[in-house]
């Protein structure tokens, strides 16, 4: 045998391994329930760090990037993500253009009537303010006649709007309630002097005051589970076994330990239409 022979031989050995090495791992979920084949195709909204935004170099990073990479290796499929705002996130869903939501979507029972839904953790929001908090803001009723910016179609905007008709019941002028895109847009807003308070998450204002740009002025606020949201009950039941697993082998502890949230310290269920 020729050296050339041996190295076509070799090379062709080499080629051969990743084949095999995909084969030891069978997807769990039939193509027919994905949208794309071989694929957990998800939607997020890159705009709430540490949960999930794009770092310096554009690589999507945070907590549900981290997850929903696990959940995809764990079900033998390549993740892929779809970033979109929050607002186009249900319809998107229905419509089957992506299989998971994975952007932290509150959990509630006129969601849970449209599509399957696993809460993965507990969630509450706050109210950002400029740094140093000059306009003194400690109660909600603080908020009072205030233009607070919020991100448009989600729980943050839903929760606003409650506190809102609280104030007014207690003969407070009503809430200023600016909507946005996403939370960066209303942050900016914020930092431009366009309103003087933002709504967000709690681990996302409280990174933001970490950075020094603003202090968070209340938090806790409203406390309600966290989802994954799906449009297949196939898919969210062998998500639901992925989740089991993490909790068994305590990596699902340790990621939210990693961010200081809130697990789940019961099996995982899908919580969804007809639970």
């Amino acid at each position: 045998m020729t050296i050339r022979t041996l190295l076509i031989a070799a090379g062709l050995t080499l080629l051969a391994l990743p084949a095999a090495a995909q084969t030891a791992c069978k997807p769990a979920v039939a193509d027919s329930e994905l949208v794309k084949p071989g694929t957990l195709v998800m939607s997020t909204n890159p705009t709430l760090p540490p949960m999930q935004f794009v770092d310096s170099s554009g690589q999507l990073k945070g907590m549900r990037i981290t997850l929903g990479n696990e959940i995809a290796k764990r079900l033998c499929l390549t993740p892929e993500y779809v970033r979109i705002e929050f607002s186009a996130m249900i319809p998107g869903l229905q419509a089957g253009r992506w299989d998971l939501i994975n952007t932290g979507i509150f959990w509630t029972e006129e969601r849970a009537k449209m599509m399957p839904m696993i809460n993965y953790e507990s969630q509450a929001i706050s109210i950002s303010v400029t740094k140093g908090n000059p306009l003194k803001i400690a109660k909600p009723e603080d908020l009072s006649g205030r233009p607070v910016g919020v991100e448009l179609g989600g729980f943050e905007e839903r929760k606003l709007r409650e506190l809102d008709k609280m104030i007014v019941a207690k003969g407070l002028k009503p809430i200023e309630i600016k909507t946005f895109d996403n939370f960066a847009t209303a942050y900016q807003a914020l930092r431009a002097g366009q309103t003087e308070a933002s709504v967000a998450i709690d681990p996302t204002a409280a990174e933001y005051a970490k950075r020094g740009d603003f202090e968070r002025a209340l938090h806790g606020l409203f406390p309600t589970p966290v989802a994954l949201a799906m449009k297949s009950k196939t898919l969210s039941e062998a998500v639901v076994g992925v989740l089991n697993d993490m909790q068994k082998d305590g990596s699902y502890k340790k990621l939210m330990d990693e961010y200081g949230l809130l697990p789940n310290d019961g099996a995982f269920k899908v919580n969804g239409p007809g639970m």
